[in-house]
């Protein structure tokens, strides 16, 4: 019963860590265009040699 005294405040802060890591994302735009990269694949390269 001891251990739930330490799984239960490492399971808050890594899902604090998860969330901190999403917002972050979010904030620096890693979300913005996500149908260009995807799509640029199908995209002929011209400039290959």
């Amino acid at each position: 019963m001891a251990i739930m005294l330490v799984l239960i405040p490492l399971a808050i802060v890594l899902g604090l860590a998860g969330l901190a890591a999403f917002l972050w994302a979010l904030h620096n735009g890693q979300f913005e265009d996500l149908e260009d990269h995807a799509a640029r694949i199908l995209k002929p390269d011209d400039d290959v040699s």
